[in-house]
């Protein structure tokens, strides 16, 4: 009997290591190590606008990231607000659709904590219409839509002035609001709209002031179809990577900021968006 106890024993003992085994071999294999799949954690979820941001990311995804070890996951958005509210609490790692300015502004507005890295490329800023062919044919009581946000529209205000349509209050610069113009001479409307509206806009304005990126997406393009264009000397409003604070030094994070700012990229821009959009370095 003592014997036939210690042979069950010793078949007990041998399951329970052949399981421990099992269990083991079983967590390794869905583990980030080497021959594995990467992990959630190992993956960087990047917010951002489908033209141009998403576009260089997927070039980023498909040509660069695998030599740097990346895991890119791109979550696109048609709005200037939800990427900032996401990646605020949480649910991206970084976003690339935004100039600092807006940037800035949304955290004083609205209390988040953000952080732009690096800035990447230039939309210009055009003013486009589909019932004139030249800023001289704009008519007086003329309807000009413009971007609601606050430094977009003081973007815009000061194309303008910059084109001689409207003069602005000294100072007021790229802060510029409707409150700053000195001068209009046509005695335009301005009508305040989302970005994203501004391109639909066009077949109920005279004239509509739209971001680059949305321009693209409504398939004009600036450099042949804006009325007038942006200069891209000593512009402010190059769009960039940004994180929350304090994720700044995140490997992942670094990984995209040095491929973003790398020459392949650069490339890319130049030859996919032909002075629509320009590199920022």
């Amino acid at each position: 009997m003592r014997k036939l106890f210690g042979i069950v024993s010793a078949i007990i003992a041998l399951t329970l290591a052949l399981a421990a085994c099992g269990s083991g071999s079983s967590e390794s294999g869905s583990g980030s190590g080497d021959g594995g799949t990467s992990s959630a954690s190992d993956v960087l979820k990047v917010g951002a606008s489908p033209v141009p941001h998403a576009e260089i990311l997927k070039f980023v995804k498909d040509k660069l990231a695998a030599k740097e070890g990346l895991n890119l996951q791109i979550v696109e958005f048609t709005d200037y607000v939800q990427p900032n509210v996401q990646l605020d609490d949480g649910q991206l790692d970084a976003n690339f659709f935004q100039h600092k300015p807006y940037m800035d502004d949304f955290n004083a507005s609205k209390g988040t904590k953000l952080t732009f890295l690096q800035p990447v490329h230039l939309e210009p800023l055009g003013l486009y219409s589909k019932k004139i062919t030249s800023l001289d044919a704009l008519g007086s009581n003329a309807t000009v839509a413009v971007p609601n946000d606050a430094t977009n529209l003081g973007r815009a205000l000061k194309l303008l002035a910059d084109n001689g349509v409207i003069t602005l209050k000294e100072g007021a610069g790229t802060a510029a609001t409707e409150r700053d113009v000195t001068g209009n001479p046509k005695n335009l409307k301005f009508q305040p709209l989302e970005a994203a509206q501004l391109p639909r806009s066009l077949d109920d304005v005279d004239a509509a002031v739209i971001n680059g990126n949305y321009a693209l997406e409504a398939g004009l393009t600036p450099a042949e179809n804006a009325l007038v264009l942006e200069k891209a000397e000593n512009n402010p409003y190059a769009n960039g990577l940004v994180v929350a604070a304090g994720k700044e030094k995140d490997p992942r994070v670094v990984k995209l900021a040095k491929l973003l700012a790398g020459p392949e990229v650069k490339q890319f821009i130049e030859q996919q968006y032909k002075g629509a959009v320009i590199p920022a370095s």
